[in-house]
């Protein structure tokens, strides 16, 4: 597997801060305001609890940015890779949090708001400032995590060849006789083994269980003649993989194979696609017109992509409306997928990136269906 890579650097959160605040300048906002979560970890490294004591990281054009933190945690965000890009101002227990945030924003602004923000932190935003509006960093800024670096590629490519391996594996293990769980259990153990630090889902829907994308691994037992959908992901350095491949248990049937065929083929024109300055909504378009022609349109249920990074869903989406243009270093998932209801379901799924030219798949294992015992 690739070598762990170099870990971000101060520099490094400096400046994604400093194009955080001038984006939300150009986008006319005030500045931002970003909780703990994914966007929070992005700009600085740090990654605290979630709890009812604020932490906010706020950013504006032409000021240095500024951490507030609880006091008792202070000492850990002093420790974030980040740190040395801020200024930390900390509140202690029984003091009014948004009294000390109020000073750092524009009594009248507007600003933008991590999704995740808890309400109780904005409505006493809100109280202290009435003045102040704000709108949601997906509204305001969505692809303010969408480009990604060098250092971000490499760690998204560490984590689909992570996946890759792990898939590689799975075809060893038994399938028929076990549950749906257990395939689950053993995918969960393979992302860790091959340095998944986080596991986020473990997919097998087998059968007509398969016929949910979403589905939750169950107890199902797993029979022969079975198809098999495998979705599986997590974090790896920090960064998401996400992939999916179906399998079959013995020999498939020509309506099933004839089923997968055209999702590959759809899957395939997707990726094909992908260039600079395509819209999001042609990649949709190129993989969905395949399932339309060969007449499952109706059974194509969800968009055929969605972006990645440190979380493993999140802007762009390649969804008919998406009009954005794709531009080198996104990231993001091609899988088409046909559903019958009652019996089975076929997903070919994997993280593709634009390049210069084109796109570059993350995921690299062999999309034809895999025969399982």
């Amino acid at each position: 597997m690739p070598t762990t890579p170099a870990p971000f650097t101060a520099d490094d959160y400096r400046a994604r801060m400093a194009r955080a605040a001038e984006s939300a300048a150009d986008a006319g906002l005030a500045g931002l305001l970003v909780a703990p979560g994914p966007d929070l970890v992005h700009l600085t490294g740090y990654r605290p609890a979630e709890t009812e004591r604020l932490t906010l990281l706020v950013l504006a054009a032409g000021q240095d940015p500024v951490l507030v933190v609880p006091t008792l945690e202070a000492p850990d965000a002093a420790e974030a890779p980040g740190a040395p890009a801020l200024t930390l101002r900390d509140w202690t227990d029984g003091k009014d949090p948004y009294a000390v945030t109020a000073p750092l924003l524009d009594a009248a602004g507007r600003f933008g708001v991590s999704d995740n923000a808890w309400a109780m932190h904005l409505l006493g935003l809100q109280n202290t400032l009435p003045e102040t509006s704000y709108v949601s960093l997906t509204e305001a800024l969505p692809m303010l995590r969408a480009v990604k670096d060098a250092h971000e590629l490499e760690r998204l490519a560490a984590a689909g060849a992570a996946a890759d391996a792990t898939y590689e594996e799975i075809l060893k293990v038994r399938f028929s006789g076990r549950s749906e769980l257990d395939v689950a259990a053993d995918l969960a153990a393979l992302l860790k083994h091959f340095g998944h630090s986080q596991v986020d889902f473990t997919v097998v829907g087998s059968g007509p269980n398969g016929a949910n994308p979403h589905h939750e691994a169950g107890t199902r037992t797993i029979e022969q003649g079975d198809m098999v959908v495998l979705d599986f992901g997590g974090l790896k350095h920090g960064y998401g993989s996400d992939t999916s491949r179906t399998v079959h248990v013995g020999e498939p049937s020509p309506a099933e194979q004839h089923i997968h065929d055209v999702v590959q083929e759809a899957q395939r024109a997707g990726v094909d696609a992908v260039k600079p300055g395509v819209a999001c909504q042609e990649i949709d378009r190129a993989a969905r017109e395949i399932i339309d022609e060969a007449g499952y349109g109706d059974l194509f249920i969800h968009r055929t992509g969605h972006g990645i990074g440190v979380t493993t869903h999140e802007p762009p989406y390649m969804i008919e409306g998406e009009e954005r243009e794709l531009v080198p270093g996104m990231c993001f998932s091609v899988e088409p997928g046909i559903y019958l209801p009652g019996r089975f379901g076929v997903r070919i799924e994997d993280i593709v990136t634009v390049t210069g030219e084109g796109g570059r798949r993350l995921n690299v294992t062999s999309r034809e269906m895999a025969i399982v015992e």
